[in-house]
C-alpha cells in the first residue's frame, strides 16, 4: 500500500475575507501541496467601512479543501499577547509541526500625526508589531523541521503619509521579521518581508484606483494571486537562497 506523501503546514494570518490578500495566499500555497491554518478576526471587519462577509470563512475553508489541503480556521485578537501560543497550539492539535509562518494580519485605520489618538496608535503597535514578534518567537520556539526547511514571511507597506500608526508600526514589522533570519539562523529557517503595493480588495476608491493604474508600467493593479505567486516561490525549496530581505513586488509602481 502506497502511503500518502506527508503535506507540510503553513499558518496564514489575517484570512478574513474571500478577495483578500491572506485568501489568495492561502489557495496558492493550498494548491502547492501545503496544509493550511488560517486565522481570522470578524470584529476588525465589522469596524472597516467594507463589513463582514458573511459565510467567507466557510468559503474559504471549502476552497482549501477542494485543492486537496486540510484546513482549519482559528478566530483570534492579535490584540491579546496569549493569542499566538494558542494558534500555534491548536494548529499544531489538529495539523502537526508548523513549517511556514505567513503573516497577513494587520491593524489599518487612516490618520495623521495631528488626529491619531493613544488608542489607536498602541492597537496599530499591538497588533502589527507586537503580535509579529509574539508569533515569530512562538513558531521559534517550536519549529521542528529540518534545517533548511522553515519560513517565515510578512507583508508590510511604506505607506505613511495620513496613515500614521499603520506605517509606523509595519516598519517595525519590517525589522522584526528581518531580525529574524539573523537572530534564528541556528533553527536553518529564512525570514523576508514582502511589500505588495496597494492591492484592491475593495478598499480603493475610483481616484485612487486610477491613479495606481497610471503610475503602474503594466498598466494594471496588482492583485492577491501575484503576492501569493512570490510567497509560494519563497516558501518552496527554490526559494531557500532568498533570506533577510524586504522586497517590493509591485509591477514597477512609480
Amino acid at each position: 500500500m502506497i502511503r500518502p506523501v506527508e503535506r507540510p503546514v503553513a499558518l496564514v494570518t489575517g484570512v478574513g475575507r474571500t478577495v483578500g490578500i491572506g485568501a489568495g495566499i492561502a489557495r496558492r500555497l493550498a494548491g502547492a501541496g501545503w496544509d493550511i491554518a488560517f486565522t481570522y478576526w470578524t470584529a476588525y471587519d465589522e469596524r472597516m467601512r467594507w463589513g463582514v462577509e458573511s459565510g467567507a470563512t466557510g468559503e474559504i475553508t471549502k476552497e482549501l479543501t477542494e485543492l486537496g489541503a486540510t484546513a482549519v480556521p482559528i478566530e483570534a485578537d492579535l490584540v491579546d499577547a496569549d493569542a499566538p501560543e494558542r494558534i500555534f497550539a491548536t494548529a499544531e492539535e489538529q495539523l502537526g509541526n508548523i513549517t511556514a509562518l505567513v503573516m497577513c494580519h494587520c491593524e489599518s485605520v487612516d490618520s495623521s500625526i495631528l488626529d491619531t489618538t493613544i488608542e489607536s496608535f498602541d492597537r496599530h503597535f499591538a497588533i502589527n508589531a507586537r503580535a509579529t514578534w509574539l508569533l515569530i518567537r512562538e513558531y521559534a520556539r517550536r519549529f521542528a523541521g529540518p534545517h533548511g526547511t522553515g519560513r517565515i514571511v510578512a507583508l508590510t507597506s511604506d505607506h505613511t503619509v495620513h496613515n500614521l500608526p499603520y506605517g509606523a508600526s509595519k516598519g517595525a514589522l519590517d525589522r522584526i521579521t528581518l531580525a529574524a533570519a539573523q537572530e534564528l539562523s541556528h533553527l536553518g529557517l529564512t525570514a523576508n518581508v514582502i511589500n505588495p503595493c496597494p492591492i484592491d480588495t475593495g478598499w480603493m476608491t475610483d481616484e485612487l484606483r486610477g491613479a495606481c493604474v497610471q503610475q503602474t508600467p503594466l498598466g494594471r493593479l496588482g492583485t492577491p494571486a501575484d503576492t501569493a505567486n512570490l510567497i509560494e516561490f519563497l516558501c518552496s525549496e527554490r526559494g531557500q537562497w532568498i533570506n533577510g530581505q524586504l522586497l517590493k513586488s509591485n509591477g514597477g509602481l512609480a
